[in-house]
């Protein structure tokens, strides 16, 4: 419970850092036309349910059971302005309950972003909305000397549980042993601030994950912590991340034209402003835009 608290702790005081010197998103006029194509369930109800799987800051900061702060809580905002209703979050533990939720019904969308590859595409849509590159999170002056996956062989490697990290480092995990090298312990978490407080309490060697959210972590860690192997492709081909809907689901093509109408009018821009992610910014959102599986 210790270790819990401490992560929501962490999560919180990062929040209110962000978010004190970040500026107001204008409000978003509702857009009639678009608010009329939404599915009957969702225009009667008023509401839609996002769904994530804990905090990915700076896009996902849980605060609370139903609340959520960060780039993705104010683009959720924004959505539902133009939409002409209220975007609800929940949490699930993990990347696969986020899914299966999504593919049952029990919740409309993940605003996330969550990582778009052709496996996936297959049994849900994507919105993409940024692209991102994957890196590792160390301990300042990177003491366990990992600076790319051939490094990784008998390093305790923390990952997001179900997501493509792990999938890569798996892969890389059998490459060491097929060298005649030691496996790589993956240690699988399901949020992001017990993966970071892993490597600082030396449970750890490494975070491989997202370079924005360990950007993040480590400007927050105020010197104890450094990123790794930027600039490299680590496994990975372009990255897309996006808004997952069901499969085939009428959401699709009214949520892709909202993003649009977003883009257009300014508001993605200086939301991605406001959280210091203009560098993951793409030029139009997109539906299922990943052409190639992690290696």
């Amino acid at each position: 419970m210790k270790k819990i608290a401490t992560a929501i702790a962490l999560t919180l005081s990062m929040s209110g850092a962000l978010a004190q010197a970040a500026d107001a998103i204008p409000e978003v006029k509702m857009d009639q036309a678009l608010h009329d194509r939404l599915p009957e369930d969702i225009k009667s109800s008023g509401k839609m349910i996002s769904v994530n799987n804990g905090s990915f800051p700076p896009y996902e900061i849980v605060t609370g059971p139903q609340s959520m702060d960060g780039a993705s809580a104010d683009l959720a905002v924004a959505l539902g302005q133009l939409l002409g209703v209220k975007i609800e979050h929940a949490t699930v533990s993990g990347l696969p309950g986020l899914l299966a939720g999504i593919k049952s019904g029990r919740y409309q969308l993940a605003i996330g972003p969550v990582g778009d590859y052709p496996d996936r595409q297959e049994k849900n849509d994507f919105i993409d909305f940024v692209q991102e590159f994957v890196v590792f999170g160390v301990l300042k002056g990177n003491p366990a000397g990992i600076n790319g996956l051939p490094d990784t062989c008998g390093k305790r490697i923390a990952v997001m549980a179900g997501g493509s990290a792990e999938q890569v480092i798996r892969n890389q995990s059998k490459a060491c042993t097929d060298a005649g090298k030691p496996a790589v312990t993956v240690q699988s978490f399901t949020d992001q601030p017990s993966s970071i407080l892993a490597v600082r309490s030396k449970r750890s060697d490494a975070f491989f994950s997202s370079q924005a959210p360990l950007t993040y972590f480590v400007e927050q860690a105020h010197g104890a912590l450094e990123l790794t192997a930027e600039g490299q492709k680590n496994g990975f081909s372009d990255i897309f991340q996006g808004t997952v809907v069901a499969k085939n689901s009428p959401l699709e093509k009214v949520v892709l034209d909202a993003y649009k109408e977003l883009f257009n009018n300014g508001t993605y821009a200086a939301i991605m402003k406001k959280w210091q992610l203009s560098d993951n910014m793409i030029k139009q959102p997109g539906v299922n835009l990943a052409k190639e599986m992690p290696k």
